[in-house]
């Protein structure tokens, strides 16, 4: 038996405890941003995926008008900066509505770096970072979509292994339901097949 859940009859809060529970697991943008005035800002967003390849662009959700949409509506870059599962605490710092013109950076005591080629710093202890200019920003609702075209990413040493970012090395958290995050846990591997090689659905090989 399932049961239906109407969003027209649910409040705003509720439905969204419904999404962000079932919609699982989600990366994180861990993103960093400068505001006009010089003031660095990092806080993570869980609404964060890819928009394009060629040209690469990724996207991220602001949920209300928060520091991190101000500061890339007035400066137009930001770096997406991967959260790994050994800043998770600081990770969660920075989530924390720290009043406005407050560094998460100094607040949580995160060490930054500089970047090459945006003026938003990179989290020092992160393995990989994105540095974005803002392709474009859509409104819907009570959130904003921001595009970001990549203009240059930096991997760790470490994590790499024949030149790929290794999952197993990144170990990078993902948010799920209510305040529970999610680890990498077990990888499976499977490869795409082809329609010459098809044998027939899955429950029947």
């Amino acid at each position: 038996m399932r049961i239906d859940f109407d969003p027209a009859a649910l409040s705003r809060n509720e439905f969204y405890r419904l999404l962000t529970a079932t919609v699982v697991p989600r990366p994180i943008a861990w993103v960093s941003t400068t505001s006009a005035d010089g003031t660095h800002n990092l806080a993570p967003h869980s609404f964060f995926t890819i928009a394009s390849v060629a040209p690469p662009v990724v996207q991220f959700t602001s949920v209300g008008r928060k520091d991190t949409l101000r500061n890339v509506e007035a400066t137009g870059q930001f770096v997406v900066n991967l959260a790994p599962e050994g800043l998770f605490e600081q990770i969660n710092d920075t989530g924390t509505d720290f009043p406005h013109g407050v560094s998460e950076f100094e607040a949580a005591g995160i060490g930054s770096e500089p970047s090459l080629r945006v003026k938003p710093p990179r989290v020092a202890g992160s393995p990989v970072a994105l540095e974005c200019e803002v392709h474009t920003t859509l409104g819907i609702g009570d959130a904003t979509v921001v595009f970001g075209r990549v203009v240059h990413a930096v991997v760790s040493q470490e994590v790499l292994v024949d030149g790929h970012p290794e999952i197993s090395r990144m170990k990078p958290l993902s948010r799920l339901g209510k305040d529970e995050w999610g680890t990498v846990g077990d990888v499976r591997e499977i490869s795409r097949i082809r329609h010459a090689d098809w044998q027939g659905p899955a429950g029947d090989r």
